[in-house]
């Protein structure tokens, strides 16, 4: 619910208390406890006329709408279908009007005043807050110079048409009042030639026809001529401007008064919505209300909002003078009862309900027409404005444009044959092709297993080995164990120590033909324990080798995640890229709201601090409606954010912050808002 809703709905139920009209109470089923009440009001309450007066009450009441409040034209069709808005009945009808009919009449004006009240203070709002984005918009232009001159070139063409159009009209205005001059000068003349032939002494002159009453059409456009000339010297000698300023300081100057205006626009309309708050509808904090009290209250409301609608758009007034313009008029209103001595009772609710259906008819449009224009004449320039010089720009450019595209066609083409299969082989290889490799490691797939060697490499080598030790240690038996023969006993412990790395007999071997190289080159076993020290060394390298084999196999399941992650992050980059340019911005929206939301926790302060009180510390009128302004956003901004609980305790910080309660309370409710909600406010990144 919007600060409109709540407002609505709470002035609905003061209504109701205060109304002193028990009717608004009773449900469809009254006529069963009819035998409670009298004779004359049960006949009173059976009547029709009361029946529709009732439904249209239900209907005008806010507890049977789900929105804010009622639309003009739903309200308009109520107050004319009540009968209330026809012409007045005459004085026996009006004798003859029961008092319970009087009493409903005045409970469905005093809906309907309601309901146009929350209509009208939407209706501000809706005005208000689209302000200081133009407002905005010109503090832009004026801060920066670049944006300045951008502005100057944009609005180039209008000051030119402006100046073309007031040239145009001077001249013309000049040469009508030249040639009408003429045309008087030469009828004058042919009367004084056709009175002088009446009596003789003109017989000699004679009227030279057309040429002689209209001059001729060249002599006609050189006076036009020369009077354009002179408007323009004319006004260039008038407008001293151009000659002391640049172009781009006047059109700095000229943002500069539309900026003031538009502030001038958002004070008196602010001002407008804190006099509605303050002081439409203000039936005190006192529940024993005099009936012709909270009547009387009625009629100034609609007052009240009858001249805010009037005086909000004079910009050339004050604030100050703006709020006793709108008070004298709501004293001095000739429709309110108390200066109508010779008006019947029962014809009050007939009156307003007319003033509010010509408030809802002519002055709310009316209104929002004048708002509209003067936004739209000191406002940001149309799009047209502001873009028609990169549309010139690229319409110029779109021949040049046009051939660049033609002459490269074929490389085009290719560019996006080219980058579709890039972005194909980058789909596949990158993503899809370790995605299958992950999931065949998982199911210890055979063809998915990582290996730098062969299976049965080093099984194979190592058998080779150990062949290689025992033929050696049985053909030099003496060099092995050291006696002429061995036995199968000293062949095994030779096959156990040949696997755990140990080929002493070849190394023995070595030994002792290294001491004569040639000779056990030649003669002895340096060849062949050479070459079985390199079959040694190969398996030892293969075992290093499988050991960093089974080390990868080991981590095989983490090798094919990193080997995704790649590909998944410029996947999941450029679908995230994607969605923010042709999707739904809601990133971007969600930045701008918490960028928002902290603005206008700013500018609260800012009103708050900067504000104008009262000897009871009570802000002044136009602060009051810009805070609510801000509060009404910030409302929006944090609806839907805030947990369900949580949002009624922030709707309460709200309008704690909103009401007046004096402005120390204010701030603390600020500074509280700043504290409690900052969690859930950060959410709207």
């Amino acid at each position: 619910m919007s600060i409109v809703t709540d407002q609505v709905r709470r002035l609905d139920a003061r209504i109701d208390r205060v109304s002193l009209v028990p009717l608004t109470h009773l449900q469809q089923d009254h006529d069963a406890e009819l035998p409670a009440v009298d004779s004359v009001a049960a006949s009173a309450l059976a009547s029709p006329r009361l029946n529709e007066l009732l439904g249209i009450v239900k209907a005008l009441s806010s507890g049977s709408v789900s929105g804010a409040h009622l639309s003009s034209p739903r309200i308009q069709r109520l107050l004319q279908q009540s009968g209330l808005t026809g012409e007045l009945p005459s004085v026996e009808l009006l004798e003859a009007k029961s008092q319970y009919e009087t009493d409903v009449e005045w409970l469905l004006v005093g809906k309907a005043t309601v309901q146009t009240y929350g209509l009208l203070m939407s209706t501000l709002l809706d005005q208000i807050i689209p302000l200081s984005d133009d407002i905005w918009y010109w503090d832009e232009v004026l801060t920066s110079y670049p944006y300045s001159f951008v502005y100057t070139v944009q609005t180039s063409p209008l000051r030119m048409w402006k100046w073309s159009k007031e040239v145009y009209s001077d001249s013309v205005g000049r040469f009508q009042r030249l040639y009408r001059d003429e045309i008087l000068g030469q009828a004058s003349e042919v009367e004084d030639v056709s009175s002088a032939q009446q009596d003789g002494s003109g017989a000699a002159r004679k009227p030279k026809g057309f040429k002689a009453l209209y001059p001729s059409l060249s002599k006609h456009w050189l006076q036009f001529y020369g009077i354009v000339r002179q408007s323009v010297a004319e006004r260039s000698i008038a407008d001293i401007q151009r000659k002391i300023l640049s172009r781009v300081d006047i059109g700095r100057s000229e943002a500069r008064y539309k900026q003031k205006r538009l502030r001038r626009l958002r004070e008196m309309t602010a001002t407008g919505l804190g006099v509605l708050l303050d002081e439409g509808l203000n039936f005190g904090i006192t529940e024993e209300t005099n009936s012709d009290e909270w009547k009387g209250l009625l009629e100034r409301s609609v007052a009240l909002m009858d001249m805010i609608l009037q005086s909000v758009l004079f910009l050339d007034l004050s604030v100050s003078e703006f709020e006793d313009k709108v008070f004298a008029g709501v004293e001095e209103d000739p429709e309110l009862s108390i200066h109508i001595e010779d008006s019947h009772p029962a014809e009050r609710p007939a009156v307003l309900a007319r003033r509010l259906l010509g408030l809802l008819q002519r002055g709310l449009p009316h209104h929002r027409v004048a708002i509209t224009d003067l936004a739209r004449q000191h406002g940001r320039p149309s799009r047209l404005v502001r873009y028609w010089l990169p549309a010139a720009a690229l319409l110029v450019s779109s021949s040049t444009i046009l051939r660049i595209l033609i002459n490269r066609q074929d490389d085009i083409v290719t560019w996006i044959r080219d980058f579709g299969s890039t972005a194909h082989d980058f789909w596949f290889n990158w993503v899809v092709d370790p995605v299958r490799k992950i999931v065949g490691t998982i199911r210890h797939d055979s063809n998915s297993e990582i290996a730098i060697m062969s299976r049965d490499s080093l099984k194979a080598d190592r058998d080779s080995l150990e062949r290689m030790v025992v033929e050696f240690a049985i053909d030099n038996p003496d060099i092995a164990v050291g006696n002429s023969s061995i036995t199968e006993f000293e062949i095994g412990e030779i096959r156990s120590k040949v696997k755990e790395g140990d080929v002493t007999p070849v190394l023995k071997a070595y030994e002792k033909d290294l001491r004569r190289p040639i000779v056990g080159a030649i003669r002895g076993d340096l060849v062949r324990s050479l070459l079985i020290q390199v079959q040694k060394t190969k398996v030892d390298l293969e075992v290093a080798i499988s050991g960093i084999d089974a080390l990868l196999k080991s981590q095989e399941l983490v090798f094919g995640f990193v080997g995704l992650t790649p590909g998944v992050l410029v996947s999941i980059g450029v679908f995230q890229y994607l969605r923010t340019v042709f999707g739904s911005r809601r990133g971007l929206r969600q930045g701008r709201r918490v960028r928002r939301s902290v603005r206008v926790l700013r500018k609260i302060d800012r009103i708050l601090s900067e504000a104008t009180t009262s000897q009871n510390n009570i802000i002044s009128y136009r602060d009051h409606g810009l805070l609510v302004c801000e509060v009404h956003v910030l409302r929006g901004l944090a609806h839907g954010v805030l947990p369900g609980d949580v949002e009624k305790e922030f709707i309460e910080d709200v309008d704690e912050l909103a009401n007046l309660k004096g402005i120390q309370v204010q701030m603390k409710a600020l500074e509280r808002i700043r504290w409690a909600y900052a969690e859930w406010l950060s959410r709207m990144r």
